[in-house]
């Protein structure tokens, strides 16, 4: 049997909505975008949700609109896809990289803490400028676990930096203090701005697509504005019937708006978030369970304090118990036809990172001991228990091939 990375649950109400869309004459931003961000901010407990054909749109736009530039610094994490930095080159500022917790992968707090110390001693690689001034901090909930929001917010407000969260796994997912606490979405106004994907391989897809939501409703006013070219009026309300032509330029701005066709996919995906969490979660306490005895893998962790979206099962090889290393083993996988992939080469083993800012493997130990070991296994809804089956026995059958004995 192959089994695929990932196949995307859609359902004939999705195809409907499509069509319906196609139908109706209106296929840019309109009323279905404008359903499906009510619905999204509904679903989080934002005041404010803006629809973008990205989640790298929606971290652009968050960071244009809390005027990051030249001669300012913003904490990123290392072990994150091109995106969450990249857009901060995008503005003339500099990412200053952060390492991982070993265990989740997520920002390491304490590691920005020395960072932004080595920062202000000229510590740090003289590539990345001297006199830089930390405004903010963009972390990622690493496959769907949420950071410790309180932790996060505490350390951003003692260093007076705005956070943008990069919630592109994060939905639908929440975190809480203790057992005694209420529950907080991610997104429900927890910082600035979270930005969120529906890219095709996510927990909600539009197929391309992404989420802003924020609490603050000037900024949101601010993003949906520079969405759309920094028109004064949206496409819908140009064209509507009784709408003038008439618009006035007010900031120079992107293309980045969301369009009807790709909304009524998520309004359905949407309505079945949750349904659609809970048989990923039951995958995963299948996959744990059936792996458990597997002393070669380090399974994810858990927490009781976070409902986990789920959106990657990310496994760590624990090399010292094999005789191959993570390429080799990756070779089998694909050869029993088992889709597979790794989350991520950490941003500092990346040749521009590398070359321009002078990263080195010693400024980021956590993240550089850990990716070699790092492998993502197929999961997604409709995973049948044949597919799962098919990678635990893959699985076993190469660590108990090379393990090592004695």
């Amino acid at each position: 049997m192959n089994v695929p990375f990932f196949r995307p649950d859609l359902t004939e109400a999705e195809i409907e909505e499509v069509a319906q869309t196609l139908r109706s004459g209106w296929l840019t931003t309109g009323p279905k975008v404008r359903r499906f961000e009510e619905g999204f901010a509904a679903a989080v407990g934002a005041d404010h949700a803006v629809g973008l054909n990205s989640c790298t749109a929606a971290l652009h736009l968050a960071i244009a609109s809390l005027g990051l530039g030249p001669g300012q610094a913003v904490l990123v994490p290392t072990m994150t896809m091109a995106a969450t930095a990249e857009v901060v080159r995008y503005l003339g500022a500099v990412p200053v990289l952060v390492d991982c917790e070993p265990d989740t992968l997520n920002l390491d707090l304490d590691d920005a803490e020395r960072k932004l110390e080595d920062l202000a001693a000229g510590r740090l690689p003289e590539s990345l400028g001297r006199n830089l001034e930390p405004v903010g901090i963009l972390p990622v909930h690493v496959g769907g676990l949420m950071m410790d929001l309180d932790r996060l917010q505490a350390f951003a407000q003692r260093h007076d930096l705005w956070v943008v969260e990069d919630a592109a796994h994060a939905f639908p997912a929440a975190w809480r203090r203790n057992a005694e606490s209420p529950w907080r979405r991610c997104g429900e106004n927890t910082s600035a701005v979270s930005c969120f994907s529906f890219y095709a391989n996510k927990t909600i897809t539009t197929g391309e697509g992404g989420m802003a939501t924020t609490g603050d409703e000037e900024l949101a006013k601010r993003m949906r504005l520079l969405s759309l070219h920094g028109l004064s009026a949206d496409a819908w309300g140009r064209f509507g019937a009784k709408a003038s032509w008439d618009y006035r330029i007010i900031a120079p701005g992107y293309k980045y708006n969301l369009t009807d066709i790709a909304a009524a996919i998520g309004i359905h995906q949407l309505a079945r978030a949750e349904e659609m969490r809970r048989a990923r979660q039951a995958r995963v306490e299948e996959y744990m369970e059936a792996l458990a005895s597997v002393e070669e893998i380090e399974l994810p962790p858990d927490d009781d304090n976070r409902i986990h979206s789920w959106h990657l099962f990310l496994i760590k090889l624990r090399l010292e118990r094999l005789s191959i290393d993570r390429k080799a083993f990756s070779e089998e996988l694909r050869q029993r036809g088992i889709g597979h992939s790794v989350h991520w080469r950490p941003l500092h083993r990346h040749p521009y990172y590398a070359k321009t800012f002078s990263w080195r493997e010693d400024h980021l130990p956590v993240a550089s001991s850990v990716w070699p070991r790092i492998l993502t296994l197929p999961l997604f809804p409709t995973m049948s228990r044949d597919e799962l089956t098919t990678v635990v026995e893959g699985l076993r059958d190469i660590c108990a091939k090379h393990c090592k004995k004695g």
